[in-house]
């Protein structure tokens, strides 16, 4: 049913969610998965600026270190994992990776770390469930 899952993550505890659930279904449907951690640029810019540059540095190795856990997750689990980090709006970015690795699945936490509002779906979320071509799972 599915060969290719895509999750985005920010570390929040729904994105912990959402992996969780990858992996299951990764799992159950011998399914690879590519994880994905994205530095939301459109709110720092790019850097140029050596504030920006630390910013931008700090979240890329954040994103790196959340990626490098759930990479060892799916390696306990003989999962075969791949991730990457991206620049960029998260919600443009994840519909372009998806269809760039033609992904069967998006499963993303249903808000993520900077969400405040209890029980309502974030925007990145979203976006994501609005405007994708193919099945989205949120946690």
């Amino acid at each position: 049913m599915y060969d290719t899952i895509l999750v985005p993550t920010d570390g929040s505890d729904a994105a912990n969610r959402a992996v969780d659930h990858a992996l299951v279904l990764a799992d159950r449907y011998d399914a690879r998965i590519h994880a994905m951690y994205c530095v939301e640029t459109n709110r720092y810019g790019e850097p140029a600026l050596s504030s920006t540059e630390l910013v931008c540095n700090q979240l890329e190795e954040h994103g790196q270190e959340l990626l490098e856990a759930l990479g060892d997750r799916a390696a306990d689990a003989g999962i075969e994992y791949t991730y990457e980090i991206y620049h960029g709006r998260p919600w443009e970015v994840v519909l372009e990776e998806s269809e760039s690795l033609d992904a069967d699945l998006v499963v993303i936490g249903y808000q993520g770390q900077s969400h405040t509002r209890t029980k309502k779906i974030g925007s990145v979320a979203e976006r994501i469930v609005r405007s994708a071509d193919r099945p989205v799972l949120t946690a």
